[in-house]
């Protein structure tokens, strides 16, 4: 029997490639799921139908979809009339970068994961392939734990709810070798940051480019249907 048996864990979904390995990592680990998604009205809005499908996929006892517009800050590519870029992965902190995203999301996370009274919380963040993203570093996920231990009734009671971040030094292709591993349908997750008007994923956002680059490095085939090639 897992030592994570009877345990809760809170896996924050988006919908894509990562969030839905760190899910499964959970469900492998013991941990019964609860899965979280936030609509912050961000423009690619197919990633939460994505979510449920892969709530689903991983047999979490319960989804919920949590409204928080966040266009009314804007600063973003993903929640302002602001383009998404084509052009290549930079080093840069891109247009993408949605301001204090995963601390905005983490924290919902961790209420949740308090009433519920679960001992983890489960996040698809990753250094290498994002490390333009300062809210995906360890530095960051180590400053949150800090925090959470301290902002909670269960961390000053003894009980601190932990952060897991298993893929934060993974490559994309680790983290498809993973999907493969665990027996994921890497098909029913959602990458893309401007997607087409037909569904298909755009090929040329820096998101799409990740993704066919690992599934290229990782030889596993890749079920994504993108308009251009990447």
């Amino acid at each position: 029997m897992s030592a994570n048996e009877g345990k809760f864990a809170v896996v924050l979904l988006s919908g894509g490639l990562d969030s839905m390995v760190a899910g499964g990592l959970a469900r492998e680990a013991g941990y019964h799921l609860l899965a979280l998604s936030i609509d912050y009205n961000q423009r690619h809005r197919v990633e939460l139908r994505a979510a449920g499908r892969v709530a689903q996929a991983l047999n979490a006892m319960r989804h919920i979809v949590l409204p928080l517009d966040l266009t009314a800050f804007g600063g973003s590519a993903l929640t302002a009339d602001i383009a998404v870029p084509k052009g290549g992965v930079g080093d840069d902190i891109p247009v993408t970068y949605v301001p204090a995203r995963n601390t905005i999301f983490l924290s919902l996370t961790l209420g949740l994961a308090e009433v519920a009274g679960a001992s983890d919380i489960f996040i698809g963040v990753n250094a290498l392939d994002y490390s333009g993203y300062p809210d995906c570093r360890p530095e960051f996920i180590d400053a949150f734990q800090t925090m959470a231990a301290l902002a909670t009734k269960a961390g000053v009671e003894g009980h601190p709810i932990r952060i897991n971040a298993p893929l934060q030094h993974m490559s994309k292709a680790d983290i498809v070798r993973e999907a493969h591993r665990l027996g994921l349908d890497a098909g029913v997750s959602w990458s893309c940051y401007d997607p087409t008007p037909d569904g298909k994923h755009c090929g040329l956002c820096d998101s799409c480019r990740l993704r066919s680059k690992g599934f290229e490095e990782a030889g596993l085939p890749d079920p994504t249907i993108y308009a251009t090639r990447p």
